[in-house]
């Protein structure tokens, strides 16, 4: 795979994006359960590059090898807590929306999880991860060679 375009020699084109990331990473909700929405969105839509960073960067913050493998099949594994369990079932509606949107039993899980704002918090970075997937996908991001800002000063 050879990189189409690269979208960061456009930082106008790309500022809203970096300005929506800056407020979801302070909007209050865990950083854990942010990686792993991060996480599974990208790999939802396949975006190798994304998977990569934030495969990395959840290692970062901590997360598990275990909680990272099984990452795709949540549901089907007891590492994830209820709150963890609605919000991955809510990201996973909103990045599949299909003809009838996200349902009433997705979003009664969502809100017995979270409060109205942690549940638009939520949905931001289901957002954002989704746009962010839409550029590195078509642009063809190169995964390998992002590190965790931690990592990176090192």
């Amino acid at each position: 795979m050879t990189k189409r375009l690269s979208y960061a020699d456009y930082p106008k084109a790309t500022a809203s994006l970096l300005a929506l990331g800056r407020y979801v990473h302070h909007c209050g909700l865990e950083q854990s359960l942010i990686e792993l929405v991060l996480l599974r969105v990208s790999q939802l839509n396949g975006c190798a590059y994304c998977i990569d960073m934030h495969t990395k960067d959840a290692r970062a913050a901590g997360e598990t090898e275990q909680r990272l493998y099984l990452l795709q099949a949540w549901r089907e594994t007891p590492l994830y807590s209820e709150r963890e369990r609605a919000a991955l079932a809510w990201c996973e509606a909103v990045t599949r929306l299909g003809e009838h949107g996200v349902s009433d039993e997705i979003y009664a899980q969502a809100r017995a999880s979270f409060e109205e704002e942690e549940l638009l918090n939520l949905n931001m970075t289901t957002i954002l991860i989704n746009a962010w997937n839409r550029i590195a996908i078509p642009f063809q991001a190169v995964p390998g060679s992002y590190q965790p800002a931690a990592q990176q000063a090192a």
